[in-house]
């Protein structure tokens, strides 16, 4: 060693999509009084009108929102033939937790079409609640397709593919007509062109959006007639929140405690909601940890005119020390208010 320090090149994180260069702030993470950490993103809401209220980093990334997509997917089924209603839509929608309940829901949706675990083309896993996944293990089962967050989606899919007319070889594959169908959806209702096309972690094909799209796709959901495909997918998501989630998950409190809201998360830090009236936000935290969702997500239904006390509870995330509660996340105030935003 001679001290001198040699260059070294430190990594992007802006990538392909820039999806680090505009992200702001959304949340500190307060321990003790002190800022221990900060969690950026990006995060955007809009009015009854579909105007931009507020926003913090860049409403127009382009970013992947995983299973936010999900009741897109759904209402793209329901028109190509998807025959679902109430609790196993909400299902189908879902990342669900693998509670005993969500596992017989996905199963009807199988048997209804005469299908069977084995055609689910999703991976393999264990429950995702962590007392229902203790049971399994200690059952001696191991990871099974039945078992993942989005198998209702898959039996979904399947089931579509046979009202459709469609093979269910290949259901996942771009393009597979079920495929089409649901990104030619996903572009109409967040009005945004799906510019990359992934794979999501269950293995279904995972298409781009931008948080504005997202948010503009959820208020569709929620303002839309019932009976119409966006009808029926928000009544289930509103509905049957625990459907969609789980026991003491995120999306289940924010959606119970504010009426009327529709509401669904997505891994890597992703969250989407909207009111009645089509006031609507989603948010995409940039490390991916799903740590300030409820905090941040709290706070921009608030900014949009939601209230109370089950809201500020839901919204509430606490920093442990020793196992009690040493601090808190706090979702960062003054989001950018845009001009001729209702106020």
């Amino acid at each position: 060693m001679t001290g001198r320090q040699s260059h070294v090149d430190m990594p992007s994180f802006v990538g392909v999509s820039g999806i680090g260069l505009r992200a702001q702030p959304i949340a500190n993470v307060v321990r003790g009084g002190v800022v221990e950490s900060v969690h950026a993103g990006h995060v955007v809401a809009l009015d009854a009108t579909g105007a931009l209220a507020l926003s913090a980093g860049d409403p127009e990334v382009t970013f992947f929102p995983r299973s936010t997509l999900k009741p897109l997917q759904a209402v793209a089924m329901l028109r190509v033939g998807l025959e679902l209603d109430g609790p196993l839509l909400a299902l189908a929608a879902a990342s669900h937790s693998g509670e005993p309940e969500h596992l017989r829901g996905v199963g009807q949706i199988l048997e209804r079409a005469g299908l069977a675990e084995d055609d689910l083309g999703n991976v393999a896993d264990f429950p995702l609640d962590p007392d229902a996944g203790a049971r399994w293990r200690a059952a001696g089962r191991g990871p099974e397709r039945l078992a993942q967050n989005c198998s209702g989606k898959h039996a979904a899919m399947l089931a579509t593919c046979l009202a459709a007319g469609w093979e269910i070889d290949g259901y996942l594959d771009p393009d597979h007509p079920l495929q089409h169908a649901i990104r030619s959806t996903v572009e109409e209702l967040t009005g945004v062109p799906a510019t990359h096309v992934s794979v999501d972690g269950c293995g279904a094909p995972l298409l781009s959006t931008t948080p504005v799209g997202l948010a503009r796709a959820f208020a569709r959901i929620a303002t839309a007639e019932p009976g119409t495909a966006e009808g029926r997918v928000g009544a289930a998501l509103r509905e049957h929140p625990w459907w969609v989630a789980g026991t003491g998950r995120d999306a289940t409190l924010l959606v119970r405690a504010v009426p009327g809201l529709v509401a669904k998360d997505g891994a890597d830090g992703v969250f989407a909601a909207a009111l009645p009236d089509g006031r609507a936000m989603a948010l995409k935290v940039l490390d991916g940890s799903s740590r300030p969702l409820p905090a941040v997500a709290a706070a921009v239904l608030r900014a949009l005119g939601a209230d109370g006390a089950a809201l500020e509870a839901a919204g509430r995330v606490d920093v442990l020390g020793g196992g009690v509660p040493v601090g808190t996340v706090e979702p960062v105030v003054g989001l950018a208010r845009h001009r001729g935003a209702d106020s």
